[in-house]
């Protein structure tokens, strides 16, 4: 897993509450026993049209966002099942964090396991973001994840709380195994006195 510290991007909004990981990605796309291969289906319903040509209503498929690292969406984001597909086909679409009111919960977390940082800031500063992304052509925030903050160049200066060891995890690059891979000296003297014990 990447280390996650700080993030200048351009933003890409997404205004819509309760988004569900089934639109993130939809059930039928799930067949995949890897963790990559799912970037193209993303928001599938939304982003394609019935003959597979990109949908030039949905906003994510403008132009001027293209290459977006960081999402920002409405409150309850990543609601439904508990699938890990969806941070995966986010991952790959290119978003390395999302910004929102709220985050169900397992989505959240899966977030966290597989290098995303999903923020949590005010209704009135997603509202800011949002409105300043959907303005204009090329504007960004940086998120830091080190003093949690997340601003820009008009003034923004946001703060964001996180779990610290899911912060540290982050900073370090490590999910659930590479911390377990790094306490393997441990785990090997805890597993001798435990066979010295039989």
């Amino acid at each position: 897993m990447e280390k996650f510290t700080k993030l200048t991007s351009i933003v890409a909004p997404l205004d819509r509450a309760n988004v569900d990981t089934d639109q993130i990605i939809p059930k039928q796309f799930l067949k995949r026993i890897e963790r990559t291969g799912f970037g193209e289906y993303a928001f599938f319903d939304w982003r394609y049209l019935e003959d597979g040509v990109p949908n030039p209503d949905f906003i994510l498929n403008e132009e001027r966002y293209v290459g977006a690292n960081i999402l920002v969406g409405g409150r309850n984001f990543g609601s439904g099942s508990s699938r890990e597909h969806a941070p995966w086909a986010l991952r790959e679409m290119g978003f390395q964090s999302i910004i929102a009111a709220s985050f169900a919960d397992i989505f959240r977390s899966n977030c966290m396991q597989n290098g995303m940082l999903p923020v949590i800031l005010s209704e009135s500063e997603v509202d800011t973001i949002m409105a300043r992304s959907l303005r204009g052509y090329g504007y960004k925030v940086t998120i830091d994840l080190e003093s949690q903050t997340v601003t820009d160049d008009q003034g923004l200066n946001a703060s964001f709380d996180v779990d610290p060891f899911r912060k540290n995890s982050l900073l370090e690059g490590l999910d659930d195994v590479g911390i377990t891979m790094g306490l393997s000296e441990e785990i090997d003297s805890f597993e001798a006195k435990r066979t010295a014990r039989w």
